[in-house]
């Protein structure tokens, strides 16, 4: 398996290398993998099954298998609220300046 993350990292570079513009993409990607396996885990340290983080949050199944997939961004803050709150737990969002941009001040 290790060889298989390191081909993907490697069309990872390349590919970056190639076209920049897919930086963001990625950045994209890796926030919604992260926010779904943080559910994800906490759903199951608390021991529940989606069904019952469901009827917690008062929705469907299906719309917290939808969250917890790696590709989806479709949810509000809202929604997260109430999945946090559910699992007993505190979300927690933070706005950083980019590294690369600098800001004149007026």
């Amino acid at each position: 398996m290790k060889r298989q993350k390191d081909d993907l990292d490697r069309l990872t570079e390349k590919l970056l290398k190639q076209d920049p513009s897919f930086k963001e993409e990625f950045d994209k990607a890796d926030r919604a993998w992260d926010i779904a396996f943080q559910i994800r885990d906490l759903r199951e340290k608390a021991g529940l099954t989606q069904k019952q983080l469901a009827e917690l949050v008062g929705t469907k199944q299906s719309n917290i298998a939808r969250v917890e997939g790696a590709d989806y961004t479709g949810y509000t803050l809202t929604t997260l609220e109430k999945i946090t709150s559910a699992l007993k737990a505190k979300l927690e969002i933070k706005i950083v300046p980019q590294s690369d941009r600098v800001f004149a001040q007026s």
